[in-house]
This record gives C-alpha cells, structure tokens and sequence, in this order.
C-alpha cells in the first residue's frame, strides 16, 4: 500500500484515499450502519435496504441503476453485516466520476418504491431458505446468538420473514434517514485516481447533502456474558460443532495477540493446530476452523468442525486439550517466531487482492478515524510475547467461558 490521503468535508462527510499502480479503481461508501442498529420489529431491515438501494432513486430506476456499470465493464455491489453496510464499485480509472456520481445517487437519493418491494422480498426470503439448508453457515449465526441472547448482534442479518412481508417505503426511508448521514460513513478510493480529484468530485457530488447535528442514537451494549450449551436436533448427516465465547473488542490492545492465537489454532494454514489433530492425524474431520471477529465494544471466538455422528465425543475432547496445552504452556520462541512469520506472510500474501485492501480500509477509516499500513500491524505481530498469549489464552480460552452449539 501507498500513502494514505484523508480529508473530511464541510458536511462531515470523511474521504480516504490511497494510490494503486494498476487501471483498475475500487470505491465505495462504508456505513456505519448495520444489523444492531435495528429496534426489535425491525429486524432485517438494514439488509431490505441494501437490497432496495438498487431499485431505484429519485434520478433513475432499477434498469438504469443496474446498467450505469455494467455498459462499462464495471461491477456495482453491496453487503451488510451487524455494524456496516457497504456500497462500492470496481471499474476502470476513466469511470470514476460515473461510478463516484451512482454510489452518492443510490446512498442518499434512493425513494425505495413499493412496486419493486414484494419481489425484492422474495429474492430475500429465497435467500434466507437457501442458508437454512446450509447448516456449516447457519451454525455460525445461531451461534451467535447463544451469546448475545436478546440483543440485536445475536440477530441473524437476513431477518424474519414475516417481518420482512411487513415492510414498506417509509420504514425504509426512516431507517436510511437515521442512520445513513455524512457524518456516519466515509467515501474509500483504492485506485490510480488524484486524490484532488477524488475531493473535488465527491464535494460536488455531495453539496447538497447537509450536515446532521442531530446525534445519531447510540447502540445497545450486550448484557454480561453466561455460557451457555445447547444441543439442536436439525436432522443432519453430520454433527455441526461450535465451540466459543466473547473476545476482545476492535479497540482492545490484545485483539492482536488473540488474532495471532487463533492462526495457530485453527488459521487457514494446514498446519493449525486444529487441523493437524482433527484431521491429519486422526481423520475426524474434513475441515476445522478457528475464528475471530471484533465488534466496536465486544467480540466473538469461535471454533467450527463437521464431523461424523459417532466422532463428536472424541472431537471435542481433542479440540478441549489444544486448548488446555494453550493454557498450560507458554509457547517455545522457535514456535512463537515461526507463528509470527506465518502470519505475517498470509497478510503479505492477502494485501496482494485490492479489493478486499480497499473494503478494509473503508471499513477501518470508518470505525478508527485512521488506517494502518501493513507494516504497522506487522509491528504489532512481533511485539507479541509468549508471556502475552499465555495470559489471553487463561483469558479467552478458559474452559469455565466457553458455549458449546451441536447440531445432530
């Protein structure tokens, strides 16, 4: 990555910019705006309004929205998840005024019309029935919400479907209305454009758009953590597994030594821990993970296998003594350096997709107010000590803390 750029307009709006060598521009709006900011007899709207962005605004409909990048070579796509939707675009560099003029046309012009509701409904039920006969990803959001019980980040993203029958233009409206301001979302460029360029467009662009000085309504913090464990007949071939508990929050300064514990758990290298126990060793499993994801004020670890019914017993109990050995003993510096070069080599090798460098850093801006370049994280990964991720290990991996989830 090159230098970083920012600058914040008169409406609050904030810009980040950073230069790429190649013809190929990633650009997007990152709102801060996602399934927890949801009341209870809205749930899935943050995803209904992802979804009706595309249908049309106050200067086109759907047909123009959805061919605006397409006639170009260019995609236009969206996702949502519990803390962020987010609007971007590739293309070539000789269409970013087109593709910089639709996001702003679609983020803060779209009418929602009700004469595309009732079919955009349907694509989203369709949605929700095709992950519910998905139980490795389903799992992950039941999951979730077994540790946050009656709170909006245990919702799944998708919704309910009788909820979602029940919407219409104005709850859309109300909801972009709250939560979709320019001080609340921030314009990425990861591309070969001036960044002058990239202000003034975005400036123009957006002069109509005022400042709110409204305070945006704050989001609920998750009530005290219970582990729990819960077993669901779900009439599968296989037993699904969750192992977890809460983790630490993305502005918690041992989210790093956490996120270098969980590569050596069970990371995407054959060689996790995990792995090598579940798998190459005793042939239980086909795949096993370990995963980490930070909220702005909490967090989720995990840990997923598939296995046979028969082999559930003796899954558990092996993944509970890597565990154990995590927390029993502190890791030999030949086994802490070479954990550190491996995952310092993955970032290496992960910085090389722009797309995913240009959501990151829409994603980072947004929530931090800064973006670090690799080097800086690579900074951070080395400063882990052993003594470090024995005391998080005691801390997260504790047995007393963890919530089991089986499916069967």
């Amino acid at each position: 990555m090159n230098t970083i750029s920012t600058h914040t307009l008169a409406n609050g709006l904030r810009i980040i910019h950073c230069p790429s060598p190649t013809d190929v521009v990633y650009c997007g709006y990152a709102i801060n705006a996602g399934t927890r900011d949801e009341k209870d007899n809205e749930q899935g709207i943050a995803h209904f309004v992802e979804h009706l962005l595309f249908k049309g605004t106050t200067h086109r409909r759907a047909w123009h929205i959805l061919n605006r990048m397409e006639n170009v070579g260019g995609d236009l796509n969206a996702y949502t998840n519990k803390e962020e939707t987010v609007v971007y675009s590739t293309f070539l560099k000789q269409h970013f005024i087109r593709a910089a003029e639709l996001q702003t046309d679609i983020v803060f012009h779209s009418t929602f019309p009700e004469n595309q509701i009732e079919k955009e409904v349907e694509v989203i039920i369709d949605e929700i029935q095709s992950y519910e006969d998905s139980p490795a990803e389903l799992i992950f959001d039941d999951f979730e919400e077994l540790i946050f019980p009656e709170h909006p980040l245990g919702r799944n993203i998708l919704g309910k479907p009788e909820l979602l029958r029940g919407f219409d233009s104005e709850d859309a409206l109300r909801f972009t209305h709250d939560r979709y301001k320019t001080s609340n979302m921030v314009f990425f460029v990861l591309g070969n454009i001036p960044f002058r360029k990239v202000v003034s467009t975005i400036e123009k662009l957006t002069r109509d758009i005022p400042a709110y000085l409204t305070p945006i309504e704050g989001r609920t913090t998750p009530l005290p953590y219970t582990p729990h464990s819960l077993t669901l007949n779900k009439d599968t071939h296989q037993s699904h597994v969750m192992i977890g508990t809460r983790a630490y929050d993305a502005h918690n300064s041992r989210r790093t030594g956490l996120y270098l514990l969980n590569n050596i758990l069970g990371g995407p290298g054959m060689n996790s821990r995990l792995n090598v126990v579940l798998r190459e060793k005793n042939a239980l499993v086909y795949n096993v993970e370990s995963n980490l994801t930070s909220y702005t004020d909490t967090g989720v670890f995990s840990i997923y296998f598939g296995c046979d019914q028969e082999d559930k017993d003796r899954c558990i109990e092996l993944t509970m003594k890597e565990l154990k050995k995590l927390r029993d003993n502190m890791m030999k510096e030949s086994q802490l350096s070479a954990a550190k070069k491996q995952i310092i080599g993955q970032l290496g090798v992960a910085s090389d997709n722009f797309e995913n460098c240009a959501l990151d850093m829409g994603k980072c801006f947004l929530h931090y107010n800064r973006y670090e370049e690799k080097e800086e994280v690579y900074k951070r990964i080395e400063s882990i000590t052993a003594q470090e991720l024995l005391e998080i290990s005691n801390e997260i991996l504790n047995e007393d803390r963890l919530s089991t989830l089986i499916y069967y």
